[in-house]
């Protein structure tokens, strides 16, 4: 699978929510003449935290992806609040919020009032995955930011806790369908995950006090010397332990493979099997 075809599946995923969430037209050089400098602005500002810690990639495409699925790419997950987006519990591990903020400080300077918190998050996206390797695409502007935030609306987004039948339906609900699914899941390969999210894996599967038989028993040693039983739960792992700093389609291989699996989560690798009818 070409890592340009599936980056360009994921650019037309999050396209898909923009235009359906929002009324006005998005045309890409929508600020040619209103703040011409607004796309390289973001730009200079994603490379500037990317260079000082590349794991802000991931970062900045999840956090555009859970703006995008809740009510479509309104910005609407960077509003603060104690029942916004942004404070529930599908969302307290995103990260990237100083990228947007320094990034909307900078063009309020050049452009008063002008590009949307919206619009540079889909530019930082952008950005963020052409930095780590993939391919880049132009981005259709003209995002209006949304004023409204509800935590409970973020239940509709998908859960690696969720079973296959509700991650399919959670899409289906969206207008999405399985390819989309899978696309989507293959943009964990620039991702990291706690260990709070697969150490179940390691140390107790199903209840039997063993790891699960199906990893490959020195992938196994890596991740429990990473995860030991009693470590913190937070620290992280990468999803794609081979190029994690890279957007290629090892990920996809990874989750196809019977011993590795994604990243170490069963959950996905069963999506990912089960979704193309394996």
């Amino acid at each position: 699978m070409d890592s340009n075809i599936v980056l360009s599946s994921v650019g037309m995923i999050l396209l898909f929510f923009s235009v359906h969430a929002q009324a006005q037209t998005l045309r890409t050089g929508f600020y040619s003449s209103s703040c011409p400098r607004a796309e390289a602005t973001v730009r200079s500002t994603v490379e500037k935290y990317f260079n000082k810690d590349s794991t802000i990639a991931p970062g900045l495409l999840r956090l555009h992806f859970h703006d995008c699925f809740v009510q479509g790419c309104d910005g609407s997950v960077l509003i603060s609040g104690a029942s916004a987006e942004r404070s529930a519990l599908q969302n307290l591990g995103l990260r990237g919020f100083e990228v947007i903020d320094d990034a909307k400080s900078q063009l309020e300077t050049l452009c008063p009032g002008v590009v949307s918190c919206a619009d540079i998050l889909a530019l930082a996206a952008r950005d963020s995955v052409d930095l780590t390797g993939g391919p880049s695409w132009s981005v259709p502007l003209g995002r209006r930011d949304g004023m409204t935030s509800s935590a409970s609306e973020a239940t509709s987004l998908p859960s690696p806790a969720d079973s296959v039948a509700v991650q399919r339906q959670k899409f289906a609900d969206k207008g999405l369908n399985d390819h989309d699914l899978v696309t989507l899941v293959g943009a964990h390969t620039i991702g990291q995950t706690d260990c709070l999210f697969f150490r179940y894996r390691l140390y107790n599967f199903t209840a039997t006090g063993n790891a699960d038989p199906t990893i490959d028993p020195s992938f196994l040693t890596q991740l429990q010397s990473l995860c030991p039983p009693d470590g913190d739960p937070s620290k992280r792992a990468a999803l794609d332990a081979g190029s994690s700093t890279q957007f290629d389609v090892s990920y996809f291989k990874a989750c196809w493979s019977l011993t590795r699996g994604c990243g170490g989560i069963l959950r996905r690798r069963l999506l990912f099997r089960a979704t193309l009818g394996a």
